[in-house]
């Protein structure tokens, strides 16, 4: 095989704002292609500061350990993944971009769509949300206005989400899901829950900090609404965890490494009677196409990485009003408008 990258920067639409007060405007990525004779698999890996993963990072690895990713012989991804997850151990999120390439190869070798190579149908398939961050309540009124959901996933972790979604509420009766990005302690999240649930608030994500699963027991026994873990459930080995603490899980595809472990993780979760939901790290269409694949197989889905951007750099996905389809073709059926050098 041979690996060609390229480091591209995702202008937002609006600054993007979570409750650690981390305001974005654009996001670094990294997106890499894998070219077997004359087709090409892509992947995609955003750059996170919250995980300590920095493009110049990825970059670096790929250098240090560019003929060892090339000379492995593919047959399937998961041994690909294997072999990726032994070599760069440190960088999960480079593992992903390169487990997303491989899959959307060998889609293409086999000549399906990675949905179809899992032997899962295209149905029941949820809708998407569209995220409002952090922002003055008039600036988050705008955006609802200007993007018309079914879904809204509401960034909350202020003095005010009650106020917020008060006011947000007065301007739609779409459904509406809060992530507290870790920001709230057990005694808010048991005095907010009860009041955002009178505000139609279908589900609340990670309420409370990514290791605080004593308050979490606590919390899970006494919320009214279903809780999801996001920071507490990033690799294989926290699906388990999660167990008497939250009603979910949301899997992140560069957090956990890849489009391998998610599957595990998926079958891992269903297994203990944890929903499902898989969430978007603001990618542009090629590592939300990955994401678009799984629909089948999730309970709840936030992909809505292409919409908060000024411009996308594939194209094969539809979103329509929270509707996905994808263009069917093998793999991951996107077309990158990149250039590798």
């Amino acid at each position: 095989m041979k690996l060609y990258y390229k480091q591209i920067n995702l202008a937002f639409e609006y600054p993007f704002t979570i409750s650690s007060g981390r305001t974005k405007t654009y996001q670094p990525s990294l997106v890499v292609a894998l070219q077997l004779g004359n087709l090409f698999g892509y992947g995609e890996a955003p750059a996170i500061t919250y995980y300590n993963i920095t493009v110049e990072q990825m970059i670096a690895d790929i250098e240090s350990k560019k003929s060892m990713i090339e000379k492995f012989a593919l047959t399937t991804p998961e041994r690909y993944w294997h072999y990726l997850h032994h070599l760069i151990p440190k960088n999960p999120f480079l593992v992903c971009a390169l487990d997303m390439a491989a899959w959307d190869l060998s889609g293409k070798m086999h000549n399906q769509s990675l949905y179809k190579l899992w032997n899962t149908e295209w149905k029941n398939i949820p809708l998407t949300d569209y995220t409002i961050g952090i922002d003055d309540v008039n600036k988050m009124i705008e955006k609802m206005q200007q993007h018309p959901s079914p879904i809204y996933k509401i960034k909350l972790g202020t003095e005010n989400d009650i106020k917020l979604i008060e006011a947000l509420r007065k301007h739609t009766d779409a459904v509406f899901r809060v992530d507290a990005n870790a920001g709230w302690t057990l005694n808010e999240a048991l005095e907010k829950i009860p009041l955002l649930k009178d505000l139609n608030v279908e589900l609340i994500e990670q309420p409370l900090a990514k290791d605080n699963w004593n308050d979490m027991k606590i919390l899970f026994k006494e919320s009214s609404l279903p809780l999801f873990a996001d920071e507490s459930c990033v690799l294989e080995n926290d699906v388990a965890k999660c167990v008497e603490c939250f009603h979910g899980i949301n899997i992140k595809l560069v957090k956990c490494s890849g489009i391998t472990p998610a599957l595990r993780m998926i079958s891992q979760a269903k297994k203990i009677n944890l929903k499902v939901m898989m969430g978007c790290m603001n990618e542009s269409t090629i590592g939300s196409a990955a994401i678009a694949h799984f629909l089948p197989q999730l309970d709840y889905v936030d992909m809505d990485g292409p919409l908060l951007l000024k411009e996308d750099v594939a194209s094969g996905l539809n979103y329509n009003n929270g509707v996905i389809n994808t263009s069917n073709e093998p793999g991951l059926g996107i077309i990158p408008f990149i250039e590798f050098i």
